[in-house]
């Protein structure tokens, strides 16, 4: 944990269309010290475009005081190399599990991985892998199946706290699996709502995204562990809300939150 004091970031990807001016002065004033950005279609910086405009992008951030912590997008050299010109540290991506199934995917991603290590190696960048409920990588031990054998330096774990609650797991124990390889730590919060009526023979759930006080994912919980093992690092609040409309009013009340839980 490189970082010498908690740094609080949030992840922009409801404010795609903002000006680089206007998203680095919003999320200076919400509170925030830094910014994970997406390298993605349609978004203020573009996979083809990445080499340009992310440092430029970054710079202007910075002209606010906000940190790219890091991005959300492809790890190909490309933009390994366009983060190491930013001053990024991380690049965070999830892990899909594919039809050949769970421990065949892993053992074709472990393949990439180990080709990606030198480029990782060689610019200074760490790619960070994150549970994601569903037919993902979905909880803190699979990450660490994944990802134990590298040298943290290079491949790491961003936890979710709101992934890990809906796969059931309890924060602790997942906290201490990823703690070697631990690089970040996400916080939002979901509870599972059913979308089926009552007479349905199939019944289907999908997550509610809501604030940090209301769902499965109890935010004291985390922050308790966090501050008593001595994490330093990078929390993200991702921004994430079924009622997105709301986003910029519930960022704030988050925002507030989870200052408290860490002062």
């Amino acid at each position: 944990m490189g970082e010498k004091r908690i740094t609080f970031s949030v992840f922009t990807k409801p404010w795609k269309k903002m000006p680089i001016g206007e998203l680095g002065r919003m999320v200076h004033d919400l509170g925030f010290d830094g910014v994970e950005l997406p390298v993605r279609p349609g978004f203020q910086v573009e996979p083809e475009n990445v080499t340009k405009d992310l440092p430029r992008v970054a710079r202007g951030l910075s002209e606010f005081g906000v940190k790219v912590t890091s991005v959300a997008g492809p790890a190909d050299e490309e933009t390994i190399s366009a983060c190491a010109e930013a001053g990024i540290p991380i690049i965070r991506i999830c892990v899909g599990i594919q039809e050949e199934g769970y421990m065949a995917t892993e053992a074709k991603l472990q393949k990439k991985l180990d080709a990606l290590v030198p480029i990782l190696d060689r610019y200074g960048v760490k790619l960070g892998i994150q549970n994601h409920c569903g037919r993902f990588v979905c909880n803190a031990m699979g990450i660490r199946h994944l990802i134990e054998k590298y040298d943290p330096r290079h491949i790491g774990a961003v936890w979710d706290a709101a992934h890990n609650a809906l796969s059931g797991e309890e924060p602790e124990m997942a906290i201490d699996i990823v703690w070697s390889h631990l690089c970040m730590v996400n916080l939002k919060n979901a509870f599972w709502r059913r979308v089926t009526g009552p007479e349905a023979e199939d019944v289907v759930w999908r997550p509610y995204w809501t604030t940090g006080r209301q769902g499965l994912a109890s935010w004291p919980r985390v922050a308790a562990e966090l501050k008593r093992r001595g994490y330093k690092g990078v929390i993200c609040l991702t921004a994430e809300y079924t009622d997105e409309a709301s986003v910029n009013r519930l960022i704030a009340e988050d925002i507030a939150f989870a200052r408290s839980l860490f002062a």
